[in-house]
């Protein structure tokens, strides 16, 4: 189909990177993991799993992209459904955010993490209804869902290192410059 064949590179370069960026995701929760203290499996089921679904959908809508499909029904009719199951996570996501009480959500990570994932596979999906009857604006639709879903995981991604590496969660390892003003305060009362 030369509708899909013009959109080979894009898909080629987009699900590339999503695939690169969920190895990535692994790596670097595997480097926290040795962290002294880990917060529950809410907050990571609110925060960082998406991270790797949103990437995982990007992966996958460049491979049904690519597949050398004989109609434009088969592959409209499977990202129709990656954007509806990408809303229902979503709302899930949403829901999870609420339920965790280990870290109060700002209104970036309401954005980031509900709002524009929301957004992208809403838009996903309506694509894909023109699809059938405006092929070529519909692909510029998805390929937007794609680009804005790989642009949320990467700022996920970014926004769960820079937490981890940067705070101190409470039972973690103490600075050691906190812990010898500790000790020179506690010694100052014994004299």
């Amino acid at each position: 189909m030369p509708e899909l064949s013009e959109w080979d590179s894009f898909y080629l370069i987009v699900g590339g990177a999503a695939g690169a960026l969920i190895g990535l995701q692994f790596v670097v929760m595997t480097l926290i993991a040795s962290r002294p203290r880990q917060p529950g499996m809410e907050v990571a089921d609110a925060f960082a799993t998406p991270t790797t679904i949103h990437f995982g959908a990007v992966l996958l809508i460049a491979a049904l992209l690519r597949a050398p499909w004989t109609s434009v029904t088969p592959p409209a009719a499977l990202c129709e459904l990656v954007g509806l199951i990408g809303v229902i996570y979503s709302i899930i996501v949403t829901r999870r955010m609420r339920a965790q009480n280990t870290y109060q959500p700002v209104f970036e990570d309401w954005l980031f993490h509900s709002i524009l994932p929301i957004f992208a596979y809403a838009f996903l999906a309506a694509s894909m209804l023109l699809g059938l009857s405006n092929i070529r604006l519909a692909l510029f639709g998805v390929g937007a869902s794609s680009l804005l879903l790989l642009f949320i995981g990467i700022h996920n991604a970014w926004d769960t290192v820079t937490y981890n590496v940067f705070t101190n969660p409470a039972g973690g390892v103490p600075d050691s410059t906190q812990e010898n003003r500790e000790i020179d305060n506690s010694t100052d009362g014994e004299q």
